[in-house]
């Protein structure tokens, strides 16, 4: 009965550690844009210092991520500031573009030479 009652102890002490953990990666139930933003830009580079991305796609992935961010300059500098529904549209785009790249990286279009 002993080792039970320590099993579920342990077991409650690792659930709440769990999200604690992961706090940092995310404010308010959503991930902080600006990390997402960096994590994109280092997926868009890497793909592209390994050839997984040619230079037509990292081309046209990086004006989209302009766009995005350019997009998200406009949401911020309306009145209220970036309202939820703005937040869950660009939350929206951004998984798009990550999909976008995670196809285009695994398509096999390597850069040539």
């Amino acid at each position: 009965m002993k080792k039970f009652m320590l099993l579920i102890a342990g077991l409650g002490v690792a659930a709440a550690a769990v999200p604690a953990s992961a706090a940092p990666a995310f404010q308010g139930g959503w991930q902080n844009i600006n990390a997402r933003q960096d994590r994109l830009e280092q997926r868009i580079n890497q793909g592209i210092r390994s050839g997984a991305l040619s230079r037509r796609e990292a081309t046209r992935i990086r004006n989209e991520y302009r766009g995005l961010v350019r997009l998200e300059a406009r949401y911020r500098a309306s009145r209220p500031g970036l309202t939820m529904q703005e937040r869950r549209d660009l939350d929206r785009r951004y998984d798009v573009l990550s999909a976008k790249v995670r196809y285009e990286k695994q398509d096999r279009n390597r850069r040539r030479g």
